[in-house]
């Protein structure tokens, strides 16, 4: 394995797709579907920089924890593959090309890139602190639609903050679906999650009311979008039902199915509803 792999690897790149549609979105909303190429490409980079760097620092604080998990003794800074003080330098490359990103952007988002920053590391130490972790988690993806809507506008709008607010609970339901795996080990070793704190079937019901927010959410924000019309709220009803189908997958506290439930469906959601948006603005 490559050492490009390797890193590319520690970060889940490909899960960069969680986020990166709703970004495009707020992006493409904001700018009446005629976004100027130099913003797309920085608001891009910006989103890389931020869950690299993120991604990356979860793993280096995590270490420890990580190789004492059996589920997760076999990740890259456990295993032996990338070393902690390599972790720690990517984490601050990353950071670096945010925040280069965000000077490219314009003022305001330069000012806030420390802000971001803040808010995407700092999940790395909620599991230790709160049960809530999962909504912190989906708060730093949430901040994505929000930023690229400064990027473009260089000022607050109800419509990203809708979007935001679907983006963290719709993340906050399928990370608390994830946890449930460790849950006997986080109560073991003393970290917070709600499966830890409430167990798995309650854990269950609160994502499901997490997804339900995030639909609800969703909806308010596409219909604050005058640029927007009816498929962009077929989209929603689409969304509705892959988090039904979600839901479904672990039904009882079935876990068996929970990486279809947690990769494979997730990253449908932000791709479908990006499409139904572009068909929205560019054919309708």
């Amino acid at each position: 394995m490559s050492t490009i792999t390797r890193y590319l690897s520690l970060i889940k790149f490909k899960h960069t797709i969680f986020a990166l549609p709703f970004a495009l979105i707020s992006l493409l909303v904001a700018a009446d579907g005629r976004p100027a190429p130099s913003t797309l490409l920085w608001v891009m980079v910006a989103m890389v920089g931020a869950r690299s760097a993120a991604m990356a620092f979860n793993r280096l604080v995590d270490a420890g924890i990580d190789a004492d998990n059996p589920r997760t003794a076999d990740r890259h800074i456990p295993a032996g593959l990338i070393s902690r003080k390599g972790a720690a330098l990517f984490v601050v490359l990353s950071a670096m090309v945010l925040v280069l990103a965000a000077f490219m952007l314009n003022p305001l988002c330069f000012k806030l890139s420390p802000v971001a920053l803040l808010v995407v590391l700092a999940y790395s130490y909620m599991k230790r602190v709160t049960p809530l972790a999962h909504l912190v988690l989906g708060l730093g993806l949430g901040i994505a639609p929000v930023g690229a809507w400064l990027a473009v506008t260089g000022e607050f709008s109800a419509f990203p903050l809708w979007l935001a607010a679907a983006v963290m609970f719709w993340v906050a339901g399928f990370d608390t679906i994830y946890g449930c795996q460790d849950a006997d080990y986080d109560r073991k070793v003393g970290l917070q999650s709600l499966a830890s704190r409430l167990g798995v079937q309650r854990a269950l019901m609160l994502s499901r009311v997490f997804h339900v927010l995030s639909v609800a959410f969703m909806a308010g924000a596409f219909r604050r979008a005058d640029s927007l019309g009816v498929l962009s709220l077929v989209g929603v009803v689409g969304m509705m039902a892959l988090l039904g189908w979600e839901q479904s997958l672990v039904r009882g506290g079935d876990l068996q199915r929970i990486d279809k439930a947690f990769f494979e469906i997730n990253s449908w959601i932000g791709m479908m509803l990006l499409a139904v948006v572009l068909l929205d603005l560019y054919l309708l």
